[in-house]
């Protein structure tokens, strides 16, 4: 195999999650072997999103609209915020069609290790939503992980004097689990058998 911009196009490829040289070099010479159908649609379709899609300025998913096609969505119910760390995983419970609410993302976990700090997450946002007045319920749906759960007891902490209802998601989600990686039924029981903090 040759080309300086096949070598390229194998690097970026292979940063992807999930995606070793060897994968990426089979994705390669399969959507050059299907230029018509698959790599000229996936290139046009990266440039609209990489131009379109943005974050949502009130939860922070991603989305070519702002707000949100959650957020604008008048069925679901708005006294009720499903905290996230990521959009991975917002899209995850979303796969599950067990929550009807709407979501916050954080932009990641409380980490002392990697210097995440709660000025790197939108924390205070969420402080903010909630302090308008018609949110009843948070669900802490963090990460069962160590840095998760550190986040989680954060995030409680800061809510506590608004009033409101802090839920976390049911044991259930493995410890060491991530969000993004559970099964539609597993996130979906844990959603429904959330316990208050």
């Amino acid at each position: 195999m040759g080309g300086s911009e096949i070598e390229r196009l194998v690097a970026l490829l292979a940063r992807l999650p999930g995606l070793g040289p060897r994968s990426a070099r089979r994705i390669v010479l399969h959507l050059l072997e299907r230029r018509e159908t698959l790599l000229d649609p996936l290139v046009a379709a990266l440039g609209t999103a990489g131009a379109r899609v943005r974050p949502c300025s009130v939860c922070g998913n991603l989305d070519t609209e702002d707000p949100c096609a959650v957020c604008r969505d008048e069925r679901r119910d708005a006294s009720v915020i499903c905290v996230v760390e990521g959009v991975a995983d917002l899209w995850a419970i979303e796969r599950a069609a067990a929550f009807r609410g709407r979501y916050h993302v954080l932009g990641g976990a409380l980490s002392a290790l990697d210097g995440i700090a709660p000025d790197d997450l939108a924390i205070e946002q969420l402080v903010a939503r909630v302090g308008q007045g018609r949110v009843t319920e948070v669900i802490l749906a963090t990460n069962a992980t160590v840095e998760g759960q550190t986040t989680a007891h954060y995030v409680a902490e800061r809510l506590a004097e608004a009033g409101v209802t802090v839920s976390r998601l049911a044991h259930g989600v493995p410890v060491g689990g991530e969000i993004e990686y559970l099964d539609e039924g597993t996130l979906g029981a844990a959603l429904r058998a959330r316990r208050e903090l």
